[in-house]
């Protein structure tokens, strides 16, 4: 009877994994954190009124998160992981979900190159003073 039930217990486990995986429950998580706001640069001053009108429904008016859209205060999100670059191509050309379970990000055609460069400005610094740099 243990001969039996040991195959069932890993099969079953191995099934679990397969599900969470593909269904993207290893990334499902509370997306919402506490963003702590410093004295701006007038760039990131501009980025905020712009990430404001076109990125906070998601990503929420502190770039902490949604039930919508991830943090961009988050380690995922830091220079290293995702250069300036890699802004600028989610805004433009939207982006695939990879960290998180919150699915495919659309491009965002209203925000211009100018007014992206005000919002990752925005970001950094939120970052910085968050601890993520």
């Amino acid at each position: 009877m243990k001969e039996k039930i040991v195959p069932l217990l890993v099969i079953g486990a191995l099934i679990m994994g397969v599900f969470l995986l593909f269904s993207g429950g290893s990334k499902r998580q509370s997306a919402a954190v506490d963003v702590k706001i410093p004295v701006l640069s007038a760039s990131a001053t501009s980025g905020q009124a712009i990430f404001k009108i076109n990125c906070s429904q998601c990503h929420g008016p502190s770039a902490g998160g949604t039930k919508q859209g991830p943090p961009l205060v988050h380690k995922y999100y830091e220079p290293n992981h995702h250069a300036d670059g890699a802004f600028y191509r989610a805004a433009t050309m939207g982006v695939r979900a990879h960290h998180w379970g919150f699915g495919n990000m659309p491009p965002i055609r209203t925000v211009t190159t100018q007014d992206l460069s005000k919002i990752i400005a925005f970001v950094r610094e939120l970052q910085k003073a968050n601890g993520i740099f």
